[in-house]
């Protein structure tokens, strides 16, 4: 394919990176990071390969929800900064070829957002329909609860007025009510906004709760909302503004229901959706050493526009949900990764990183990273995963894995030159702090895990058919092992990968290759393979063992 072909679809070959301000640099010693912290660090995010940079929440808040519950949907936290540092990032990203993309949460409020402190004074005051009121207290079980360690219910009753209101996650965020033209036309001057600063595009939070028809007893707005409609009025608005923005959903469902989500065949609803279902199929896997769940996943990703695109991801800021694998399969993944109740959290999730988990096996680590490259879609890290980042297991909840970035083995990281003690949150300590897991050591080492990453960054940029392929996943005889094909019209690149302890010989037949083709290792420098006129190949493996292998027509000589 040409490379002009991917200049309006931009997200389906990027490497996106995933930062939060707060923890990511402090440039003024005050122990919080901030957005000219995020800006000084520009150039490292370029080094690594990063073509798209998402900010987690930056606005003001409450302070009860790592930024989630927002104040004001216009402004940043004052800790952080000012619209000048804002645009001054996003500026200085551009000028390094790096997209700027934001948090978009507007499925609900801050209880302390002027809107909500408005409409509970009264039933008449203009903002009530903002949010979701009932007069009795609607029937709601545990499986509707987000967070069931914090809340046992989704209705909160308001003192002032006796009403219940609705709050699909803490019951200091109550829901927006969406359904109300008045909340979408904040929801498009919001967009607008962010658009207006030179955003290109936005993450959207909790996608299924933000387009969803909320339940009140005695109202039917059956007809009058209709939320496949609006998230297709949400995109239309979108690129209307910016031709060339991406909504990037957080959608954990079902792939028939995330196809839903992307507008279906016409492909006019979201640009990307991440994928729940293959990230969680990928731990058990890892878990069993058995390649077979994933492989199912993969059979199973539907057929999508060819303006969508997956976004594949190891970890995100979250903790690492596992709700879509049966209890059976959660449990042999929690026995294996986090035994410990002090690092599962709601009963469905870890709240570790991965060099944790795998006792700090790199050979494991790198196998994660390999696959999550090599995969049809765009790649998503989350920060500090490219130098092998920890958690930290005293800090509560899913903020364990929200620590400070480990720029140097300095106390404080190279974070800050605040004292420990003054920092946003606390580091990780011992083998995982950042005396011994840092970003300035593992530059000056060409063997190290962040020269890893980057070095698959670089192949995936180089290959961008990968960002457009579909995946084949080929049948073998060896439980342990990935094999899969991308292809983009001509191009077809095959990647093997092993999640077994033992070393493996795999037998594989690749159908619909061409005569005299032969197969070019993309990452190590490996002598070339031949393929025979059956399309048959025997592909040596390690333990954890990988190797992306390009399909090379007699003559050509790839340019890698």
């Amino acid at each position: 394919m040409r490379m002009s072909d991917t200049g309006d679809v931009w997200w389906k070959n990027a490497v996106l990176y995933c930062a939060d301000v707060e923890t990511f640099q402090d440039s003024d010693g005050d122990g919080v990071g901030d957005l000219r912290g995020m800006t000084d660090r520009v150039e490292y995010l370029a080094d690594l390969g990063v073509t798209c940079l998402w900010l987690m929440p930056f606005y003001p808040t409450a302070r009860k929800d790592d930024g989630y519950d927002i104040t004001d949907f216009f402004g940043v936290d004052p800790r952080l900064g000012t619209l000048g540092d804002f645009v001054e990032l996003v500026r200085t990203a551009r000028a390094h070829g790096i997209r700027v993309i934001v948090d978009f949460v507007m499925n609900h409020t801050s209880d302390q957002h002027p809107w909500f402190r408005s409409a509970r004074r009264s039933r008449e005051d203009p903002y009530r329909d903002y949010y979701v009121w009932s007069r009795t207290k609607p029937r709601s079980s545990a499986k509707d609860v987000v967070f069931p360690d914090e809340e046992d219910s989704i209705w909160e009753r308001d003192e002032k007025t006796g009403d219940y209101y609705l709050h699909h996650f803490y019951k200091h965020q109550p829901d927006l009510n969406v359904a109300n033209p008045a909340v979408q036309e904040e929801i498009s001057r919001t967009l607008g906004f962010w658009l207006e600063l030179g955003v290109s595009g936005f993450r959207v939070d909790a996608v299924p709760f933000l387009f969803a028809r909320d339940g009140v007893p005695g109202v039917d707005d059956a007809d009058a909302f209709n939320p496949d409609r609006y998230l297709g009025d949400v995109r239309s608005f979108v690129t209307r503004r910016v031709g060339d923005a991406v909504l990037l959903g957080e959608v954990n469902l079902p792939y028939p229901e995330q196809r839903r989500f992307f507008g279906g065949d016409d492909g006019d609803g979201l640009n990307m959706q991440f994928d729940f279902i293959g990230m969680q199929r990928f731990y058990l896997s890892l878990a069993r050493g058995d390649a077979g769940p994933l492989a199912a996943a993969l059979r199973e990703r539907p057929p999508l526009d060819v303006t969508s695109q997956w976004a594949s991801f190891v970890r995100n800021h979250d903790e690492l949900t596992l709700d879509k694998l049966t209890t059976k399969e959660r449990r042999e993944v929690f026995d294996a990764f986090g035994p410990d109740p002090d690092m599962q959290l709601y009963g469905r999730g870890l709240r570790r990183r991965l060099p944790p988990m795998v006792s700090g096996d790199e050979r494991r680590v790198r196998l994660a990273y390999s696959l999550m490259f090599s995969l049809p879609g765009t790649p998503v890290l989350f920060y500090g995963e490219e130098i092998g980042m920890g958690e930290n297991l005293d800090v509560p909840g899913r903020l364990a894995v929200r620590t400070p970035m480990q720029w140097t083995s300095a106390p404080s990281g190279g974070f800050s030159t605040a004292t420990p003690r003054r920092l946003t949150r606390p580091m990780p300590d011992g083998v995982w702090g950042p005396e011994h897991v840092n970003v300035a050591d593992q530059r000056r080492d060409p063997g190290s895990l962040w020269w890893f990453v980057r070095s698959l960054a670089r192949r995936y940029r180089q290959l961008p058919e990968s960002g457009w392929a579909t995946v084949e996943v080929l049948d073998h005889p060896v439980p342990s092992v990935l094999a899969h094909v991308s292809r983009c019209e001509d191009w077809a690149m095959l990647a093997v990968h092993n999640l077994g302890e033992d070393g493996a010989v795999v037998p594989l037949t690749l159908p619909g290759l061409p005569r005299d083709a032969r197969l070019v290792d993309v990452l190590g420098g490996r002598p070339d393979l031949d393929v025979t006129a059956s399309g048959r190949v025997d592909i040596d493996l390690e333990p954890y063992g990988y190797r992306w292998l390009l399909v090379v027509r007699e003559g050509e000589d790839p340019f890698l």
